[in-house]
């Protein structure tokens, strides 16, 4: 009886050969787990199943680039990382290298927040970097080198602006890390109560490191024609106005030729990218 099975089993595995058939099942995925997934960021996402191979093909749309598999990948848990380069909703499409469809879900990406930590407390602004894509991709890359910290809130006017990002104690210039970036003015966002926005000179397309939020709602601050571009929204404030409202207070004079200047340092500890 023994001889029997194993000659039948035997028998059918040499069936499934001929036949084409193959030991290898095909792969099933049965969650996802985000680590990270923030804008301008190398994401991390898990896939969880069985059978999962480093052979499969990711799709995310294009809003997450060179997607790959890490080394820590095995049959049980792929470990994705890709390049996000936009925000909102993320398709991530998982197929076989023969294009059959394994696994389909969506993802979210928010817009980027960014703290800034100040010697008045913390502000938080989020950024868009769909509509003024440029000023945010700057924004973001000095304040991923750490470019902010110790610069001043030089400039306060109540009722109208407080403005940072250029010098620290003393007035000392900083000089940018950067070339200046082309003003993206006219885009729909309006410099209303709470946004922040480029700083730039009279040149149009002159803006580097400095910014400005808003105290008031600003429109002689939008684009108005060519000739009066105005000046480039790229964010708002979603916490800490109150601390926005507690710089403008402060009392102000002229200092070497500064006009606006806070008598009282106003100081900018740490940015630090939070989504």
């Amino acid at each position: 009886m023994n001889y029997f099975k194993f000659a039948a089993a035997t028998l059918i595995t040499l069936f499934l050969c001929a036949c084409g058939g193959s030991s290898e099942f095909s792969p099933v995925i049965t969650g996802v787990k985000v680590q990270s997934l923030r804008y301008g960021h190398t994401a991390t996402i898990y896939l969880g199943g069985k059978d999962l191979r480093s052979s499969l093909v990711v799709d995310t749309g294009g809003v997450c680039d060179n997607p790959s598999f890490a080394a820590n990948s095995n049959t049980d848990t792929l470990v994705l990382n890709c390049t996000v380069k936009a925000v909102g909703e993320m398709p991530l499409i998982i197929k076989t290298d023969k294009g059959e469809v394994v696994f389909t879900t969506k993802l979210t990406v928010p817009k980027p927040q960014v703290s800034i930590f100040t010697s008045k407390g913390v502000i938080s602004v989020e950024l868009d970097p769909t509509i003024a894509p440029v000023s945010t991709n700057n924004f973001l890359a000095y304040v991923g080198n750490g470019f902010y910290k110790n610069t001043l809130f030089h400039r306060v006017i109540q009722s109208f602006v407080i403005q940072a990002g250029g010098y620290t104690a003393g007035m000392v210039k900083q000089p940018p890390l950067y070339g200046p970036i082309v003003l993206e003015s006219n885009k729909g966002l309006s410099n209303l109560r709470g946004t922040i926005a480029m700083a730039r000179t009279g040149v149009i397309n002159s803006a580097t490191t400095e910014f400005y939020i808003n105290l008031t709602d600003n429109l002689s601050l939008d684009y108005q024609n060519s000739t009066n571009p105005g000046y480039a929204v790229f964010g708002k404030v979603v916490q800490g106005l109150d601390v926005v409202d507690a710089i403008a207070s402060e009392p102000t004079g002229v200092l070497n030729g500064f006009a606006d200047l806070p008598l009282q340092d106003i100081t900018i500890s740490l940015t630090l990218q939070t989504l």
